[in-house]
């Protein structure tokens, strides 16, 4: 399924010592805060700061996707000594 991109023209303006733009209600932000990025050929992009996942969100991901088995670069107990057993 192909996206259609919208795009408006909208005007800049001083706030003080920055450069602001007015956000036009259909584009707008469902959070408090965003990040704000510049390609090499000078395209600016908006986008919304991705909050830090709850416990029960990250346990249903969990449930839907199975557990992370090996992480990539993580060498395991490879050259590590046995551990003690521990007598209670």
């Amino acid at each position: 399924m192909e996206q259609v991109r919208k795009e408006r023209e909208i005007s800049v303006f001083r706030n003080g010592r920055s450069q602001a733009v007015r956000i036009p209600k259909e584009f707008e932000f469902e959070t408090e805060k965003v990040l704000i990025s510049r390609d090499e050929d000078g395209t600016v992009h908006l986008r919304p700061k991705t909050r830090k996942r709850s416990l029960v969100e990250v346990l249903d991901w969990l449930k839907e996707n199975g557990p992370i088995e090996d992480f990539p670069g993580d060498p395991g107990d490879e050259g590590l000594l046995p551990l003690d057993d521990i007598k209670l």
